[in-house]
């Protein structure tokens, strides 16, 4: 009648690029919906004893085991475990299936009823088992708990507390793993499953040999460090989510591993005079760095607790470049080419071991390094077995004090750049303590910002540049420092600026339609800025006054 031309997609290998015929064929299934309900209730039920990190997952899981379809597990490979199905005849009812031909037979012979069958008229399924047939059974095959269930090993290490894998095989491993080990040993196979993310490339796929998008890791590791190419993908990868590849993050992470090597050399290159005293701006920075310390080994507890490995590192990150190499090594490091006393340096010392100590799990290489330099140790004093530092009473005052410290160092730090004021002359410092804050730090803010004196006042100071933090108000007189005239009219166009800003956002908080409309949070954003911007407009005009 008529000739068509059909278009029609046709399926090709993913590493061969050979045309893909389907063939129809023989297979054997494993029935599964019994299998799984113990699965099912030790992930999902009221008294799960597996837990999934992240919990998102258990959607996932539950999908896949209650929409559960009988499982294909012949391939029809050359190598691999062949099917324990054989045939005593041409039909393809005539099978038994059994763990060894010699049973194989006796099943053979009870079947048929014929006592004159031999091994000899017995043939195995060519067919192999799938591959996840075998992985299903790795907590337990691993330890020999197939062939020999109560051997040491088994009895001891089954179940395991953690499996950590990807979450593209859930249902395929890990799931049939659960359902594996309630089936041959009939508990549990482990605790908890570490779901981490994939690495992808930037067009979002998944990397692989095959599509041949996956970085060299050798040439990773000799351009960046071991250490470098783990924590700079740690960083940016929250459990579960995935990672697009950039080798920025690995130079992030060298950037880090730089840190430490350079945090670690600034130390060991000081000289130490056993004569001189300790001075009280480094006893107080150690204390207060103690405290903190303890406080993100709580913190560090907690994120490790709930699986949030990329958050734990990140505590660990910062404590090491903000609290440690930024502060306290700036606080206690002794003026140029002078000597620093030896209980200052013990301290900061061990200090630097408690770090390496929370640091070690993240970049193992690095940390044992730096620890078998900073001295001679047995194999038995190694970090890698060292104990994890012990908790202690925190004291939060002094962290809150320091935090308020921080803020005024950083006034100072800013007007100093500001109005180009060479950080080698001393200046003088005036405070009206509206906060009621101790003076416990003023001999750190008075070396950290190269101040003459702190002097506390109850009235502002004429001739001077001012700054808040919160409600205090800090004064720095500038006789001969900088050009008045021009300071006070940069300061007027600030001002200009800041209020012409804040009748803006004022004009928008009168608007009712927007108040009734916006989002809550765009709501408290804007009084926000209505704050800051009245804050800034009040300390601008205390410096004009204070000029003029």
């Amino acid at each position: 009648l008529k000739t068509e031309t059909h278009v029609n997609k046709v399926g090709t290998s993913e590493r061969t690029k050979a045309v893909i015929e389907p063939r129809l064929s023989d297979q054997w299934f494993l029935k599964m919906e019994e299998l799984v309900k113990p699965a099912i209730e030790a992930v999902l039920g009221d008294d799960a004893e597996i837990k999934l990190f992240p919990k998102k997952f258990e959607n996932t899981y539950r999908h896949w085991m209650e929409n559960i379809r009988d499982w294909n597990i012949s391939r029809q490979l050359l190598w691999g475990q062949q099917i324990p199905a054989y045939y005593y005849g041409d039909g393809k009812e005539d099978f038994v299936v059994a763990e060894t031909k010699e049973e194989a037979l006796k099943l053979a012979i009870k079947k048929t009823n014929n006592q004159e069958l031999s091994i000899n008229h017995l043939r195995q399924d060519t067919d192999a088992l799938d591959t996840w047939f075998s992985s299903w059974l790795w907590p337990i095959s691993v330890f020999d708990g197939i062939r020999n269930p109560e051997n040491e090993d088994i009895n001891y290490y089954y179940p395991t507390n953690d499996l950590v894998t990807g979450p593209d095989i859930l249902f395929f491993w890990v799931a049939r793993m659960i359902i594996a080990g309630y089936e041959y040993k009939g508990e549990k196979p482990f605790n908890n499953v570490y779901l981490t993310g994939l690495v992808r490339d930037k067009q979002r796929r998944k990397m692989s040999k095959s599509l041949g998008n996956s970085p060299d890791a050798l040439k990773l590791i000799d351009d960046y460090g071991a250490d470098g190419v783990r924590v700079g993908l740690l960083l940016s990868s929250a459990a579960g989510n995935d990672l697009m590849f950039d080798e920025a993050l690995c130079q992030q992470g060298k950037g880090f591993a730089n840190k430490i090597w350079n945090a670690f050399r600034l130390v060991k290159g000081w000289e130490v005079d056993e004569t001189i005293p300790q001075p009280n701006s480094s006893a107080i920075a150690i204390t207060w760095f103690e405290a903190k310390f303890q406080k993100t080994l709580v913190e560090l507890e907690d994120h490790y607790g709930k699986y949030r490995l990329s958050d734990a590192l990140m505590a660990t990150y910062k404590l090491i470049w903000d609290d440690y190499a930024s502060w306290l090594l700036e606080i206690v490091k002794p003026a140029y080419q002078q000597p620093i006393d030896s209980k200052t340096l013990k301290s900061v010392v061990a200090i630097f071991e408690d770090i390496l100590k929370v640091l070690h799990p993240f970049m193992p290489f690095l940390t044992e390094e730096i620890w078998q330099y900073i001295s001679e140790r047995t194999p038995e004093d190694a970090l890698i077995i060292a104990k994890w530092p012990e908790s202690k009473p925190i004291n939060e005052a002094l962290i809150s004090e320091f935090e308020f410290a921080q803020d005024v160092v950083s006034g100072i730090r800013n007007i100093r750049k500001e109005k180009n004021m060479a950080f080698k002359d001393a200046i003088g410092f005036y405070v009206i303590n509206n906060e009621n804050i101790a003076n416990t730090f003023d001999e750190v803010i008075t070396k950290l910002g190269n101040l003459e004196s702190i002097e506390y006042t109850n009235e502002a100071v004429d001739g001077a540049l001012t700054f808040r933090v919160k409600s205090n108000e800090y004064f720095i007189p500038i006789a001969g420092a900088i050009n008045v005239e021009e300071e006070i009219k940069k300061l007027t166009d600030e001002l200009n600026y800041t209020e012409g800003f804040l009748k803006s956002v004022q004009k928008k908080l009168a608007n009712e339609r927007f108040v009734a409309g916006a989002p809550e949070q765009v709501i408290a954003n804007e009084r926000n800025k209505e704050a800051d911007a009245l804050a800034k407009i009040e300390t601008l005009k205390a410096s004009l006054a204070s000029l003029q």
